[in-house]
C-alpha cells in the first residue's frame, strides 16, 4: 500500500463534503497538473490518503482511500487529465496543522513542506505514522 496527500480548498470541496459521499466515494476532479496526474496514475486500489484543507485551515484532518484507479477527468474533455476516486475512511482524532508538519524535524522533507502548491502528492510511510502519531494529541 502507498500513501499520499489530496489538497482541497474547503470552500470547493471539504471533509464533511467527501464524508457525505459514503462509500462510493467521489472523483478527485480538476487536478491540472501533469505531476500531480502522474502520481494518480500510480495509485492502486486500496492505497491510503491523507485529507488536507487549504487556504486558510491548512490542517490534514482526515484520511481517505482511493477506491478507484486513475481514469479520464468527467469534469473536462482534454484527454490529457485524468483522476481517481476516493471515499473517506475516518476523520483524524485531532487535526494536524501545517504549522505542527513543519515543526517536525522527521517531516521536514514532506513534499507537503517543500512544494505546498501540488495538490496531489505522496507520502513516505515514516511520514504517515509521524502524522498519525501528531494526530492523537
Amino acid at each position: 500500500m502507498a500513501f499520499w496527500l489530496f489538497k482541497s480548498e474547503p470552500g470547493e470541496w471539504s471533509w464533511d463534503m467527501q464524508v457525505a459521499k459514503g462509500a462510493a466515494g467521489e472523483e478527485w476532479t480538476g487536478v491540472r497538473n501533469y505531476q500531480a496526474r502522474n502520481f494518480m496514475r500510480d495509485m492502486a486500489v486500496g492505497d491510503r490518503g491523507f485529507f488536507y484543507h487549504s487556504q486558510a485551515e491548512r490542517a490534514i484532518v482526515g484520511i481517505v482511500e482511493v477506491c478507484k484507479t486513475a481514469h479520464p477527468d468527467s469534469s473536462t474533455d482534454d484527454e490529457r487529465w485524468e483522476c481517481v476516486d476516493i471515499r473517506a475512511v475516518e476523520p483524524l482524532a485531532h487535526p494536524v496543522m501545517l504549522d505542527m508538519v513543519k515543526a517536525e524535524p522527521g517531516l521536514a522533507d514532506m513534499v507537503l513542506v517543500k512544494n505546498s502548491r501540488l495538490s496531489v502528492q505522496p507520502v513516505t510511510a515514516d511520514q504517515w505514522a509521524a502524522v498519525l502519531k501528531l494526530a492523537k494529541g
